[in-house]
């Protein structure tokens, strides 16, 4: 084995330790992110019916009800194309032979 070599192979173990993840970060992974995701989507329809609630009452910015209306849509069709996909996932491995 020569220099050039051994210098490869300790380089080599340096940064390997680089590619495993992060304990701290992957504990709590999919259910982290899930949660997240599902605080946001509540959070943007809550939004959306705090603005109608200000509009209704004279309160409110009508431009400001229209855009939480729309991001509100827009939340509720994201969430039932995932929902959707998830479905179509789960039928999907129950159709595979055993």
């Amino acid at each position: 084995m020569d220099i050039s070599a051994l210098a490869a192979a300790r380089t080599y173990g340096a940064a390997r330790s680089a590619t495993l993840p992060d304990p701290a970060t992957a504990r709590g992974g999919l259910t982290e992110a899930a949660g997240t995701a599902a605080q946001s989507f509540a959070d943007t329809l809550r939004a959306g019916e705090t603005a109608a609630a200000e509009t209704l009452i004279g309160q409110g910015d009508p431009h400001r009800l229209v855009t939480a209306l729309a991001e509100a849509e827009l939340a509720v069709e994201t969430a039932v194309t995932v929902r959707n996909k998830v479905v179509e996932a789960y039928l999907e491995i129950l159709r595979m032979p055993v």
